[in-house]
């Protein structure tokens, strides 16, 4: 079958505040073939600057938009999937967003391998790489936001642990922001709302960027709380401050990587950074494989495997198939509080089983259908004009 268009969606929720909340708008992409078969992917990036990079004119070989290398090509197998990953990339070698922007792509093709072929994308990953075919239960961490205030955070845990999470990841708000007694009333506030027996995981938001000094301070000062993991507490790029605060050993195990925009970043951040737990984001790093081949060192270097999903349940299929089948990669990081329009992207959001779990949708493809009913409302009309020529226009949903 011929690949006939691809078309990126810019939704938005009517007003865009500043807080850390990437379920504010969105970029859908959509692929459709000469057999009626298409496939849907979401990338977590500035919608119209990823946009950019599927309409931009050629300016040479090298900056070639990603629409005018997939329109009319082949798709049949797993195979054609990673030979167009090759070409778009090769295409777009100046385009410096090019792996951001093609993540939604890169999905919405494995999306219509699996619908054509009848299988879920996690099969394939299997069959292509040796592995185990089982998908395994993940237990799912609700991430939110640290409250403004530590009773605010104390209530925000109290309501997760109330709805049944056993975990729960707790992110940027006022850490970092007000001092080292601030941010240990926060992370206690958030273990007492969720109770000793759960699970708690504090994200930084890349507050100290290289200081890795403070960085280790709050650690050790957060150990008392049993912290699953200390998140990005750096910037993404401070691979030698990671590497110095990790050779440091801190008591609580330190996490980071969703900043990996290529595969090589995410490998620099586990080998020279030394982190414990990788977190991948599909719809950043260039889509499901190079997610998978992350998924792949982590499994060789002794690193725990974590996906990266704040956006729709669209993502976290994505995120999910990547690492199903291997049941010591057992956290998922589950969107629990995101805007009105994430989680209006799908029909069939996963849901949280009785015994606490979520599982893998054993369907063709992601296995989620995307309720174009429910996100026309979020539609932002684009048009973009070089000149005289009209180079991007929305589609029709």
């Amino acid at each position: 079958m011929k690949i006939i268009a691809v078309d990126p969606f810019y939704l938005r929720m009517p007003e865009i505040t500043d807080a850390a909340d990437g379920t504010q708008d969105t970029l859908l992409v959509r692929v459709r073939t000469d057999a009626g078969i298409e496939g849907w992917g979401e990338c977590d990036a500035s919608p119209l600057v990823s946009i950019a990079a599927y309409c931009c004119p050629m300016s040479h070989g090298n900056i070639i938009n990603i629409r005018n290398s997939l329109i009319g090509e082949t798709l049949d197998s797993p195979e054609d999937v990673l030979r167009l990953s090759g070409k778009v990339l090769r295409n777009g070698l100046d385009i410096q967003q090019i792996q951001h922007a093609y993540s939604g792509t890169e999905i919405a093709l494995w999306d219509i391998i699996g619908k054509k072929l009848e299988k879920p994308v996690y099969l394939f990953l299997a069959e292509m790489s040796g592995t185990s075919d089982i998908a395994h239960p993940k237990l799912p961490y609700a991430s939110v936001l640290f409250g403004d205030t530590p009773e605010d955070t104390y209530q925000i845990a109290v309501g997760l642990r109330e709805q049944g999470y056993r975990a729960a990841k707790f992110g940027w708000g006022p850490m970092g922001k007000f001092g080292a007694k601030n941010d240990i009333a926060l992370v206690h506030a958030a273990r007492e709302g969720m109770g000793t027996d759960a699970q708690i995981m504090i994200y930084a938001g890349v507050v100290w960027g290289t200081d890795y000094e403070t960085a280790y301070n709050r650690a050790e000062a957060f150990a008392e709380f049993s912290p699953t993991w200390l998140e990005e507490p750096l910037a993404p790029d401070a691979i030698d401050a990671y590497g110095s605060l990790t050779k440091k050993n801190p008591r609580v195990p330190i996490a980071a990587g969703e900043g990996s925009n290529t595969y090589r970043m995410a490998e620099d951040m586990i080998v020279h950074g030394g982190v414990q737990f990788v977190q991948i984001d599909t719809g950043r790093i260039g889509g499901i494989m190079p997610s998978f081949q992350v998924r792949q060192l982590a499994e060789q270097r002794g690193v725990q495997y974590v996906n990266h999903t704040f956006k729709s349940h669209l993502s976290l299929a994505a995120a999910l198939h990547v690492f199903a089948t291997n049941p010591d990669f057992n956290l998922l990081e589950y969107p629990a509080a995101g805007s009105e329009l994430s989680q209006r992207i799908v029909k069939n959001p996963f849901k949280v089983d009785p015994d606490g779990m979520v599982r893998v949708n054993d369907l063709p493809g992601l296995g989620v259908q995307v309720d174009t009913d429910a996100i026309r409302p979020y539609l932002v009309p684009v048009n973009i004009h070089v000149g005289t020529e009209t180079v991007f226009q929305n589609a029709f949903l």
